[in-house]
């Protein structure tokens, strides 16, 4: 471990124990220091923007929530990141079981500013749609929350080798997409 880990590890043990305490300023810090990432986890499960803000809202929340609970036998980010996970697979099943209303269509409608820009993340965010939600699961948060192996199969309850075998699965499912 590198002098800078060391040390942010330390920093991030006080902010704990400071949010543990009812610190919310602390709890922020930590929260802030990984925010891009839990929003990447968040925005890929989900897929749209609206989704993804509730689900990192409910992140957030459940997150100061449960600092108490919080074991620290891994990082903070990578705790936040499986909350994040799970809020995000909470939002995907909550849309699924609400049926959009036709007034409620306008508002999924995607403004055409900057198309080229954003055209191949769409493209993306379409092909990783289209991979089954354990595949999906682990593929982002390996990709987009860097959890390793055995994070990503202790926060889906599976062996190394299985989350290897989702990844492979995953990737060439996306890659398949991509080129069809």
């Amino acid at each position: 471990m590198s002098a800078d880990a060391a040390a942010r590890t330390a920093d991030d043990a006080i902010l704990v124990a400071r949010a543990r305490a009812g610190d919310s300023v602390a709890f922020a810090a930590l929260a802030e220091g990984c925010r891009t990432r839990v929003w990447a986890i968040c925005l890929r499960l989900t897929g749209n923007h609206a989704d993804a803000e509730d689900a990192l809202q409910d992140a957030l929340m459940a997150a100061w929530q449960h600092i108490g609970g919080f074991r620290q036998q891994a990082r903070f980010s990578t705790w936040l990141y499986r909350i994040a996970a799970n809020a995000a697979l909470a939002v995907v099943r909550r849309r699924r079981e609400t049926p959009v209303a036709p007034e409620d269509q306008d508002f999924l409608i995607v403004v055409e500013d900057h198309a080229d820009q954003f055209a191949e993340r769409d493209r993306v965010q379409a092909a990783l749609a289209q991979v089954p939600e354990p595949f999906r699961t682990a593929l982002v948060l390996r990709e987009y929350g860097d959890l390793s192996y055995q994070e990503i199969a202790a926060h889906q309850g599976i062996g190394v080798q299985t989350v290897k075998t989702r990844l492979y699965r995953a990737r060439a499912a996306v890659a398949e997409h991509l080129r069809g």
